[in-house]
């Protein structure tokens, strides 16, 4: 009370005290003070009675328009490219996953020597002469592989047209591959992956990927996909965030595989390094799913002799 009376510069010897033992309380000082009103939240107000109040938000009288009109193009400067097609269909999804799944995302570095040497290998091996043999192959039996261990991942988050949602979880795996096209982004998926051999996998990446190169990806291609693979590292790139394909819950980046110094058995060596990154979508997957998801993929890119069949 006497440092109130301080910084309100009130003479407590001026106030009448109203406290039930006579004395001055913080009321009475507030209420003595001329420059109370340009203090706030001095006083405490008492709790209404309603338990709820509704305040109304008056609505603009000229509402904006929902598009600015954009600027005119600097001949010979700028060019104005429509968007349309495959990239305007691009644009909406990712819009409407970025805003409607609440993105986490989360990353490990990994020594994938092991996977390289088993990548030349296949490549010298007859059974994979006339298929196309990459990391990428590797990577997407791993993704197979922690799907299984994380069936969460491949679930999908269902809004219901009464309010209410669901947890679709899908036991089958449709491993969808992001592939820059000429036309955009495409995302077609491999059906039922997990049904796959090595060597069926190889052929059926093969086939998407070349599909999608000459623009005979199908919207069927396209439709039903539980997770993805983007691998960003044939651009460079170590890792990345992502943005989830809609109707699905996870998505995986597999960054570039370069060599880079790493401890073995407490000794500095030359090995070749990844980032194995993924986004998801905290509504249908916790933290320790996500990241068991991360590790599992990563322990076969470290160890794929694991997964050989």
């Amino acid at each position: 009370v006497r440092k109130l009376a301080r910084d309100l510069d009130v003479d407590l010897a001026q106030v009448a005290p109203t406290g039930p033992a006579g004395e001055v309380t913080r009321e009475d000082v507030v209420r003595h003070a001329d420059q109370a009103s340009v203090f706030r939240n001095i006083a405490t107000p008492d709790l209404p009675a309603e338990r709820e109040q509704t305040i109304p938000v008056a609505s603009p009288a000229n509402p904006p328009a929902a598009v600015a009109p954009a600027p005119a193009v600097v001949e010979g400067r700028e060019e104005a490219i429509p968007v349309k097609g495959v990239r305007k269909a691009t644009a909406s999804g990712m819009v409407r996953s970025a805003y409607t799944a609440p993105h986490v995302s989360v990353w490990t570095d990994v020594d994938a020597t092991r996977t390289m040497e088993l990548v030349k290998r296949l490549k010298a091996s007859p059974d994979f002469a006339d298929i196309k043999v990459s990391p990428l192959l590797i990577m997407a039996r791993a993704v197979i592989w922690a799907v299984r261990r994380t069936p969460m991942v491949g679930a999908a988050w269902i809004d219901r047209e009464d309010g209410s949602a669901e947890i679709r979880v899908r036991n089958y795996v449709n491993l969808g591959i992001a592939a820059a096209t000429p036309r955009g982004l495409l995302v077609p998926n491999i059906k039922d992956a997990q049904d796959l051999n090595l060597r069926e996998l190889a052929k059926a990446l093969e086939k998407l990927t070349l599909t999608a190169r000459d623009g005979r990806t199908s919207p069927a291609d396209q439709q039903g996909g539980t997770i993805t693979i983007t691998n960003i590292g044939v651009f460079g790139m170590d890792a990345g965030t992502p943005i989830i394909n809609p109707g699905e819950s996870g998505i995986v980046a597999m960054g570039t595989i370069r060599q880079k110094p790493w401890v073995v058995d407490g000794e500095v060596r030359p090995r070749f390094v990844t980032t194995v990154s993924g986004s998801f979508d905290h509504r249908v997957i916790d933290g320790d799913g996500m990241s068991r998801f991360i590790a599992d993929v990563a322990s076969i890119l470290e160890e794929p002799a694991l997964l050989l069949d």
